[in-house]
């Protein structure tokens, strides 16, 4: 993570993405939008690729991205997303129905931790994909883990936090506090009696549970 020469090679000899998702990189880069890593999201969709789940949660649509990544990498998959922000949501829409995407992808307006019920509906769900509010991981995993299959994986985006987790110095307090949470979250999940987890370190940190 922290080789900046090997990380850049490795995004450079990515394939290129059809048009829609380089339009959409492009405004999240533009407008600040969290999407994951390049690199880390090739490594989950790999693993998509091989589980080949029906059902996926995503905790966290942001614009779309990444379900729509998902829903072209498991193409027979059912995608339920949560997003609260009202812009993005609408945004993530838009960029669904261009994609021709909205019988494959449903999104559900609200806060995560409130919309308990109406994700419910939708489970059990074979893979959950967490990339919301990072200081929220825990209480996500808790409430969203009792719907997953037996067989079925937890993806963690952002769980190094641009390697900020091993380092002690850190001035923002903001920044310290938060990734004080990540690490917090990061030994309940690693030690967790019910889950087998491994962190990868591409993209922005990945963690994948599995039940045990």
């Amino acid at each position: 993570m922290k080789n900046d020469k090997l990380h850049a090679y490795i995004e450079e000899i990515v394939p290129e993405r059809p048009h829609l998702l380089n339009k959409m990189e492009q405004y999240a880069k533009e407008h600040n939008v969290p999407i994951m890593e390049l690199a880390g999201i090739e490594a989950m969709l790999q693993l998509l690729r091989i589980q080949k789940p029906k059902t996926i949660l995503e905790v966290g649509t942001a614009i779309g991205y990444s379900a729509l990544r998902m829903a072209y990498a498991v193409p027979d998959s059912k995608i339920v997303t949560i997003e609260r922000d009202a812009e993005r949501y609408q945004l993530a829409e838009q960029f669904i129905e261009e994609a021709r995407k909205k019988e494959q992808i449903l999104i559900i307006k609200g806060d995560a931790l409130e919309v308990e019920e109406d994700v419910k509906k939708h489970g059990p769900y074979e893979a959950i994909f967490i990339d919301a509010a990072k200081g929220q991981y825990q209480r996500f995993f808790e409430m969203y883990s009792r719907y997953l299959s037996n067989d079925g994986v937890i993806i963690t985006d952002n769980v190094l936090f641009k390697g900020l987790v091993c380092e002690s110095d850190i001035e923002n307090k903001r920044i310290r506090n938060l990734v004080k949470k990540i690490d917090v979250f990061n030994k309940w999940l690693m030690s967790h009696p019910e889950y087998h987890t491994v962190i990868l370190p591409v993209g922005d940190g990945v963690a994948i549970s599995k039940k045990r």
